[in-house]
């Protein structure tokens, strides 16, 4: 059960204060040991659901309950908790006060913190072993406690997930897969199945992972109490998002005189014998607007890197108090300080004419030159790292680093990892 809330988390941390939100500092990740992801990727993703008994080359618990409860009481972390009776389950939205926890009584609970991977490095370090999934399909590690019987009900998702039991045990049920057809319970917070018939079931122990694909209808019981999970849950936008976003920026673009002119309809354009008639060469001129630039895939790849890449909590504030200069940058060089990435930022970066690489870290789009293609392409695959002195020399690579750590992207960890 909970002790007394430590709130330990954000005074822990490197650089800390929540209007100028420090970094926290990288931890080693712990690799699998026996687990082959191709043949996961050819068998299992996105096709039918897989246990995995605990594959960790060591496995240790990341977090404790103290400290998830800690994280939930504070303003800017997003935290929900459950309680079921037995004719209803509620839910309540953080922030929490630490009294809340010592109300709760012997009913079961959940509580469920989003983005814990951003605050912890610990529990950022879970997801290293799963990079063989792009980093652009990664969304967060939602970190849930939950007393004996706790849960949030039979449900589905939307997105892949992989289900790491972090402390005590948990009963996983699987069903079938669900669509928009499948009937819910009507509930405003939560999406619970009003029927739900398992196939599969398996008790998980700290270390199993369970593997649950988009759709799949899922439960989890805790067995017993100091019940932990760690759902690391990966992003899969929908066509009508991604329309409606790619619109959105398109229309931001567009200026009101860029208008319908009959010459779109071809060169001859002469009078028509029925004027009601909408003519082929008309509709074939109008839809040509609308392609031209709907249909730019170079012009769609820049924006979706930036609309992608941006931060899951845009409204938190990562920058340095003090802005690092070009000269500064070469200086953490030459003292051999390795260059680590915020948890809390988005790296990725699409290749396009002429192997040209543009790389997107939070929102912002960088153009890489000869120089500084090599870094960005590391940076992408690496949490923390050593840069090559070497680098120093490039005045376009000083300029991009000093950039990614002044928008509170990278940070230079001068203290022993």
């Amino acid at each position: 059960m909970f002790v007394q809330s430590s709130l330990t988390i954000a005074r822990d941390q490197q650089f800390c204060d929540h209007s100028q939100r420090p970094l926290p500092i990288l931890r080693e990740s712990m690799p699998f040991h026996d687990f082959d992801a191709d043949i996961f990727l050819r068998d299992y993703w996105q096709k039918k659901p897989l246990l995995i008994r605990n594959p960790w080359t060591l496995w240790s618990n990341p977090l404790g309950p103290d400290e998830l409860a800690g994280l939930a009481c504070e303003d800017d972390v997003e935290a929900r908790l459950v309680t079921q009776s037995r004719t209803a389950w509620e839910a309540e939205h953080g922030p929490f006060p630490e009294s809340r926890f010592s109300q709760l009584g012997k009913k079961p609970w959940t509580l469920l913190v989003q983005a814990v991977d951003t605050q912890v490095p610990g529990v950022a370090a879970l997801i290293d072993p799963f990079r063989f999934i792009p980093n652009w399909r990664i969304d967060d590690v939602m970190v849930s406690y939950a007393t004996d019987g706790g849960g949030v009900g039979p449900h589905y998702d939307q997105y892949d997930v992989f289900l790491i039991q972090g402390l005590g045990k948990r009963r996983w049920q699987v069903g079938a897969r669900c669509d928009h057809t499948t009937e819910l319970l009507p509930h405003d917070d939560l999406r619970l199945l009003a029927k739900f018939d398992a196939t599969d079931e398996w008790i998980l122990e700290p270390g199993d992972i369970l593997y649950v694909p988009p759709r799949f209808a899922h439960n989890g019981i805790a067995v017993g109490d100091d019940c932990m999970t760690y759902s690391i849950g990966f992003r899969a936008p929908s066509r009508s998002e991604l329309i409606a976003h790619w619109c959105d920026h398109l229309l931001e673009e567009m200026q009101d005189d860029d208008r319908y002119e009959d010459h779109y309809s071809g060169p001859n354009w002469k009078a028509r014998g029925n004027p009601g008639e909408i003519s082929a060469t008309a509709i074939a001129g109008l839809y040509g607007m609308i392609t031209e630039k709907m249909l730019d895939r170079e012009a769609f790849a820049r924006w979706f890197g930036r609309y992608n890449s941006a931060r899951k909590y845009p409204d938190m504030d990562w920058q340095p108090e003090e802005p690092l200069r070009m000269e500064d940058v070469r200086a953490y060089l030459t003292s051999h300080v390795p260059l680590c990435r915020n948890p809390a930022s988005r790296f990725s970066f699409v290749r396009g004419e002429a192997h040209a690489v543009s790389l997107f870290v939070d929102g912002a789009c960088f153009e890489c030159d000869q120089d500084t293609t090599p870094f960005a392409e590391q940076l992408c695959a690496q949490d923390c790292f050593m840069i090559e002195p070497d680098l120093a020399k490039s005045d376009s690579a000083m300029t991009l680093i000093a950039k990614l750590f002044n928008q509170g992207s990278v940070a230079f960890e001068e203290e022993e990892r």
